[in-house]
């Protein structure tokens, strides 16, 4: 296999057009997986993609066209940077196009691809295998798996970008069954390399839980002071920043586009908290690439910001909207500040304090969820979503929780729910569950909601 730095250096010089931009992304995979607490398997996946943009000037403009494939071999060289040429053509001017960087580097551009490996669960392996003892002996069965992830992105350009980024990520995932397994609970830890991660804190979260659901309490649909984990709030809130298109919402589609005569919402109050919601690249914990690697345009990227500095980026500042996803082009058309997506989304409120239990502690009459799935959109002009709670609903009663309740189909719009933020708690480190495979990165608190809306009940269990 040819190195990455090699093969991006012969594509770009293959490349007989105006520009070239190469992504090459290596990624090892390191997982342990188990059904009914026992080991069922383990490995290392490696993997490769190229991606191969193709910049051709044309009638006083620019055209751009990818094309991307899991490798590319030496005597494929020739041929992708032809095919990548002819889709550019193909394609017309490019609606997005901007001058292009040049002649910028960052990492160590050199350096092979650190491969991750099974040594990575050394600490958490033999924890787990007692766990696995212990969940046998109690007729509770542990469903789940633990995964670390070595990503290195290389990119680089035939105008003399070269840039490099190394992103570590893991988590582990575990459902807890019993009775028959008409009890089931979950928990999610994300980690960057496994020293952060407690099992034992895991068993105790799942036999917690477990235990709550020996009583069983039928309630009705309706609205409910409702508290979400930190990982059920990153689920809500990544998909508002996947809605949050500049461009949507200047062409009024979307629910941040303005109202009588403004194009954006952006300088109005959203939460009733002062919420600070933002991507930062160097944040502890959860430090992701700096610089823009888009294989693709649409909304929210653009192949001509490649290269461009990621930093820190507020998308809500004190409770207020402050920025929308913008791309370069989008950015010259609305007047705003060119201000990309980022790898990672923090939220937090100067102030709050207090995990998960302390919040419970706060709960006079309303309910406690486990994680949220199956969120779908249902209308995008309010940003409406729903979904079906999983995996353990709770009523709370005076501060403490009393027993488990039916699921329920729910129906919310985050931004609606920034405006109803009862009580937050302290931001931590998170692993959402919907969209696990998706994102790794991000932090929140816990928040209790007021008036969350429990649509319908559901049969699931």
């Amino acid at each position: 296999m040819i190195k990455p730095q090699e093969l991006i250096e012969k594509i770009t010089t293959a490349a007989d057009y105006d520009d070239c931009i190469v992504i090459i992304n290596e990624k090892t995979q390191a997982n342990l997986r188990w059904a009914s607490s026992t080991l069922t398997t383990n490995g290392v996946i490696a993997e490769r993609s190229v991606t191969v943009i193709a910049f051709v000037a044309l009638d006083g403009g620019m055209a751009s066209g990818a094309v991307t494939r899991t490798d590319v071999a030496e005597h494929e060289i020739s041929a992708i940077a032809k095919e990548a040429g002819l889709a550019a053509r193909a394609a017309g001017k490019a609606s997005d196009a901007m001058e292009l960087a040049k002649n910028i580097s960052s990492g160590e551009w050199s350096a092979p691809h650190q491969a991750t490996g099974p040594d990575v669960f050394a600490t958490i392996a033999p924890e787990l295998g007692e766990m696995f003892k212990r969940s046998q002996a109690d007729a509770i069965e542990l469903f789940g798996y633990a995964e670390h992830t070595h990503l290195t992105t290389w990119l680089g350009s035939k105008g003399g970008i070269r840039m490099r980024w190394d992103q570590p990520a893991g988590r582990v995932e575990m459902t807890g069954k019993s009775h028959a397994r008409s009890r089931s609970t979950w928990e999610g830890i994300a980690t960057r390399d496994f020293t952060n991660v407690s099992i034992s804190a895991i068993d105790d979260a799942i036999r917690t839980r477990l235990e709550w659901q020996s009583r069983r309490i039928e309630i009705p649909a309706g609205r409910y002071e409702t508290l979400v984990p930190s990982g059920g709030v990153s689920d809500v809130l990544t998909y508002m920043l996947w809605s949050a298109a500049a461009r949507d919402a200047f062409e009024g589609r979307s629910v941040f586009s303005g109202k009588e005569g403004a194009k954006t919402r952006i300088g109005e109050k959203l939460s009733n908290r002062a919420v600070n919601l933002y991507t930062d690249a160097t944040y502890k914990g959860l430090e992701a690439i700096n610089f823009v690697a888009a294989s693709a345009s649409g909304p929210m990227s653009s192949v001509f910001d490649n290269g461009q500095k990621l930093g820190r980026t507020d998308w809500m500042k004190d409770g207020a909207l402050t920025s929308l996803v913008q791309t370069r082009s989008s950015a010259v058309e609305t007047s705003l500040p060119h201000t990309p997506m980022g790898d990672n989304l923090i939220l937090d409120v100067p102030g709050a304090a207090g995990n998960l239990n302390d919040l419970i502690g706060k709960v006079n009459d309303g309910l406690l969820l486990t994680t949220m799935w199956y969120i779908r959109e249902v209308d995008p002009s309010s940003l409406l979503l729903t979904g079906l709670t999983r995996d353990g609903v709770y009523q709370i009663k005076n501060g403490e929780v009393v027993g488990a309740v039916n699921n329920f189909r729910w129906n919310e719009s985050p931004v609606d729910l920034l405006a109803r933020m009862k009580e937050v708690g302290a931001t931590e480190i998170t692993q959402p569950r919907e969209w696990a495979d998706y994102v790794d990165r991000v932090a929140m608190p816990p928040v209790i909601f007021s008036d969350f809306n429990m649509s319908t009940v559901s049969q699931a269990n």
